[in-house]
């Protein structure tokens, strides 16, 4: 079978491409036809081409790609194209393979009676309960495009937050890793070579230098143990954060890490605050939000804040008093919501909020990496300077 590239218009004159497999255009022009679609054009899609299409095998859907998938969605339902025909146009040129036999897997139900929600509810670990809510609220509310153009603003700000969020995370890792090695490779490639000079000397060394050489030596003599001793340290850490009570006390540890740490329960306020925003705009209820909010985290300390609200909202109060009352959400949120409440606008308060506070997270991250930056010099520089002050004292000493 070859692959060939078309291009093609429906009834209302809107372009569709793809790519399809047949043995002849002739079989192309025919599967067009069964969809209601006029070809413009069918060309065959040369091997050197075909080779530099890229297509992922990996089972893991990043935001990007749902983002992209419901763009398209978005474009092609707003022009009037059935969602089962847009769902089959997409899916033929998608590079996640994964993602793609998701999708035919959807159609597959939606051709069978099966609603668009329901078919997505089947996969969890790609369209979690939030991309759910919305496709059924525009389902029932007849908003089908307006809640998936929502559901595509969603899962750009996420992706874009998330990455912030990773590389604020990734610096410190880095920078610890770096200096890491740097003392490794002294340690195992310098010192040695100074301590057999060191021997032959015969004479008193200085005090530093004995001192410097007492450590490396008991480092030496008792790699084994320490490397046990790091080894138990961590499989201990991840046995006890298994643990109701140690992962609350590990979920307390990380958001009291200075500024780090403000870092995610911040980026998390955004995150709460643009998904409360869109799904409430969607006509989705309040506690259907709650219980989606609670299972977008892990954190313990942030997921007991969102479900101590929720029973505060179940109880009669309203949400500002819920958020107040958890303890977790800082005062400026509470304000707003109780503004949004007030004032009926809680879906564009929620919005201003989380730009609010993403511009916040954007200044923090900034901080931490100029913070981080004289640190990791700072730090690198004092490693240095002690191995060259321990390793050339002797010789200083010999000289005079």
């Amino acid at each position: 079978m070859q692959s060939y590239k078309y291009i093609a218009r429906d009834l209302s004159g809107v372009r569709n491409e793809g790519f399809r497999q047949a043995v002849s255009p002739n079989d192309v022009l025919a599967y067009l036809r069964e969809r209601d679609l006029t070809a413009v054009s069918v060309s065959e899609i040369s091997a050197s081409v075909r080779q530099g299409r890229r297509v992922s095998h990996q089972k893991r859907i990043k935001s990007s790609e749902l983002s992209a998938l419901c763009w398209q969605l978005t474009t092609m339902v707003e022009g009037g194209i059935p969602i089962t025909t847009a769902l089959d146009t997409i899916s033929e040129d998608i590079e996640n393979l994964y993602l793609q036999e998701i999708l035919r897997q959807i159609l597959e139900r939606m051709e069978r009676g099966e609603t668009f929600s329901d078919s997505m509810s089947e996969f969890p670990k790609v369209f979690n309960r939030l991309s759910c809510a919305m496709v059924l609220a525009g389902e029932t509310g007849g908003t089908m495009p307006e809640s998936l153009r929502r559901l595509a603003e969603y899962f750009d700000s996420r992706d874009k937050l998330t990455k912030k969020v990773k590389g604020a995370m990734a610096y410190p890792v880095f920078v610890v890793t770096f200096i890491i090695v740097i003392a490794v490779f002294i340690m195992a490639f310098i010192v040695p070579r100074f301590s057999v000079i060191f021997d032959q000397f015969g004479g008193e060394l200085p005090a530093f230098t004995r001192g410097f050489m007492g450590v490396y030596d008991m480092l030496r003599l008792n790699l084994v143990y320490i490397i046990g001793f790091i080894l138990l340290l961590i499989i201990s850490g991840v046995l006890i954060s298994r643990t109701r009570k140690g992962h609350y006390l590990f979920c307390r540890i990380v958001l009291g890490v200075p500024l780090l740490g403000k870092v995610i329960s911040q980026a998390f306020v955004v995150m709460f605050c643009k998904t409360m925003a869109t799904l409430l705009a969607a006509g989705v209820s309040v506690l259907e939000v709650f219980d989606i909010l609670s299972a977008m985290t892990d954190n313990d300390i942030i997921k007991d804040a969102i479900i101590c609200t929720k029973e505060r909202v179940v109880g009669g109060s309203n949400i500002s008093m819920g958020m107040a009352e958890s303890g977790f959400f800082p005062n400026m949120v509470v304000k707003m919501m109780q503004v949004g409440e007030e004032s009926g606008s809680l879906s564009k308060v929620l919005n201003r909020t989380a730009d609010y506070y993403e511009r916040k997270v954007d200044s923090m991250i900034t901080t931490l990496m100029s913070l981080l930056e004289p640190i990791m010099i700072v730090a690198v520089g004092g490693i240095v300077l002690t191995v060259v002050l321990a390793l050339y004292l002797p010789i200083f000493s010999m000289g005079g």
